[in-house]
């Protein structure tokens, strides 16, 4: 289809609205609360247009293009009508503009700027509004809110529909569900999908820098693997670069004592993964298994399906086993009291938080990590301190616990977990390697991929033939399904409800597109800006030399010297999920 753009020629296709068309060609339209990720609602009327032969102003997100259309993005109608739904809107937004995620990039004072606003014309409409917390993870301050309603929306799409909108007097106000049988899962989807930082993660800024000035403490940071394609978004870099040397040297630029990187963790828990799947698949009992490494999912299975519990892995999660790791094999090789120990996560999800405070993840009463710093957390401490990524000597994460396997990056995407576990397990079960590692079928930014895996030759025939998993001419076949997005999983696991055997492994990520999606990340965060992150983390993978994680030499040597025995292994790697 043809239409025109500001008297531009432009073709388009059949069912596009004005505003992806005007996107697409790089045509700027005000959007505050437009989101890829969600249906349309048309409420904070910033994308306002004129079309030729039609009356009023329309909406650019909720309007379809028809052939010949002629479209006006600016014009005196649209300046005023602009301005005044921005004056509309400030007046139910108290600024909190030092303490917001959008600071540095903030779309309602660029369009304030850009049309000329008064932000304080109207009395804030919603001055005294409550500000909730829910767990350790997120803060939710109503008196910011706009009611765009995305985090109802995304709250809803998550399947939780924690979030309710209700009515206070001629206003509404969001509010978290009073309903016993809802709870947040604190997977921080409400933060990304939110326009004005209504949504927050609970902040450790002041708590992290105490023993940073402590001469007492060994401060140990680590790093998770979506943290290295993301963080460089805040200080302008283009989406998806990959930053790894340069944030090392920025941690260090903190003065933190050492610099690990969880990818290393993840070849632990890929290891511990494949050899409890084998053993599930031996044995035939609580299939299928699922991935436990999102405490989003986690507590969703807890809270939500508690039937399901005994199928989650007891694998901790890497965050955890390195943490662990640190205070245990690290703190006795360089004869370093564990309680002297600080370590500090950064992480792309807000769930972390949460994590870290389960009583159950402890060993013998010491946490194995003390604080968790989102990468947008991290990006602010960076800036307060003047550490800009674009400009700093890259380092590398220092030894033994900086060099993962291809394996371990990419467990920040979805489908990542899966495919590390499957590099190992075939390898485990058919005594040989594997030509080709890549498991694309598990691969891509799809809520639901499945995928039938065929394992062959299988040494272990006489065993797996007994669970009817394999096939005499095929091998082993593994049926597998890798998820994000709570609302995919509630699929998912009603399906196993009419069908207990569809599956036999389940990777489960609670953010859109896996961590690189997650509630902790640089904002703004869509499809497009996930597909960039997760690609990058592939590219690292098939640079490595090392790319699955049983063939990492520091995995190796770690189980070879230090987890020698099931009582260490199961300490530091493996957990009970509540009500088994």
């Amino acid at each position: 289809m043809k239409i025109i753009i500001n008297n531009k020629k432009i073709e388009a296709k059949k069912g596009q609205t004005i505003l992806e068309v005007a996107q697409k060609n790089k045509i700027d339209i005000p959007s505050l609360c437009f989101h890829s990720d969600l249906d349309i609602k048309s409420n904070c009327r910033l994308c306002v247009v004129e079309i030729k032969g039609k009356d009023g102003l329309h909406t650019a997100c909720s309007t379809m293009i028809e052939q010949g259309m002629k479209i006006i993005t600016e014009s005196k109608k649209i300046h005023k009508a602009r301005k005044i739904n921005l004056e509309l809107i400030f007046a139910q937004h108290c600024e909190e503009c030092n303490d917001c995620i959008w600071n540095f990039n903030c779309q309602l004072l660029k369009l304030a700027k850009k049309y000329n606003v008064e932000i304080t014309r109207f009395t804030d409409r919603k001055k005294g509004y409550p500000v909730h917390q829910f767990g350790p993870s997120l803060i939710f301050d109503s008196s910011k809110c706009i009611d765009c309603r995305n985090c109802i929306d995304v709250c809803q799409k998550q399947g939780v529909g924690f979030l309710e909108i209700k009515e206070r007097g001629h206003l509404f106000q969001v509010i978290p569900s009073q309903d016993k049988n809802k709870d947040c899962i604190y997977c921080g989807q409400c933060i990304t999908h939110c326009p004005v930082g209504a949504f927050e993660a609970v902040g450790e800024f002041e708590d992290v820098e105490k023993p940073l000035q402590d001469k007492s403490k060994t401060v140990i940071f680590q790093f998770a693997p979506a943290i290295k394609t993301s963080i460089g978004e805040e200080f302008n870099l283009p989406h998806g670069s990959i930053v790894t040397e340069q944030l090392v040297a920025g941690i260090k630029k903190l003065g933190v004592d050492k610099v690990f990187d969880v990818s290393v963790a993840a070849d632990f828990a890929t290891v511990e993964e494949a050899k409890e799947l084998i053993e599930r698949l031996e044995t035939n009992k609580n299939l299928p298994m699922f991935t436990s490494c999102c405490p989003s999912w986690v507590k969703f299975v807890e809270f939500y399906y508690p039937e399901f519990i005994p199928h989650l892995t007891s694998v901790r999660s890497p965050q955890i086993i390195l943490g662990g790791l640190i205070k245990t094999f690290w703190a006795e090789k360089e004869n370093i009291d564990p309680e002297k120990i600080t370590v500090v996560s950064v992480m792309p999800c807000v769930a972390k938080k949460y994590e870290i405070q389960r009583e159950e993840l402890n060993m013998d009463g010491l946490k194995p990590v003390d604080y968790v710093l989102t990468t947008r957390e991290l990006a602010y401490l960076f800036t307060k301190h003047k550490i800009d990524l674009k400009n700093i000597t890259p380092k590398k994460p220092d030894n033994p616990l900086g060099v993962p396997s291809g394996a371990g990056v990419i467990y920040g995407a979805s489908g990542g977990v899966m495919e590390s576990a499957l590099r190992t397990a075939y390898e485990k079960i058919t005594g040989q390697n594997l030509k080709k590692l890549e498991f694309q079928q598990v691969r891509g930014m799809d809520g639901i991929k499945k995928a039938t895996v065929e394992f062959h030759p299988v040494k272990c025939e006489a065993i797996f033939a007994k669970q009817k998993l394999f096939h005499r001419v095929k091998g082993l076949l593994i049926k597998t399904a890798v998820v994000n997005g709570i609302g995919n999983a509630k699929k998912i696991l009603e399906e196993l409800k009419e069908n207990p055997k569809a599956y036999d492994f389940v990777e489960v990520m609670a953010c859109f597109g896996g961590c690189i999606g997650g509630g902790g990340q640089p904002v703004p965060t869509d499809s497009k800006i996930r597909k960039q992150r997760a690609k990058s983390l592939y590219q690292i993978d098939a640079g490595k030399k090392i790319r699955s994680a049983h063939e990492n030499p520091v995995i190796k040597k770690v189980y070879e010297n230090f987890l020698n025995s099931k009582k260490k292994i199961h300490s530091i790697c493996h957990t009970k999920h509540l009500n088994i």
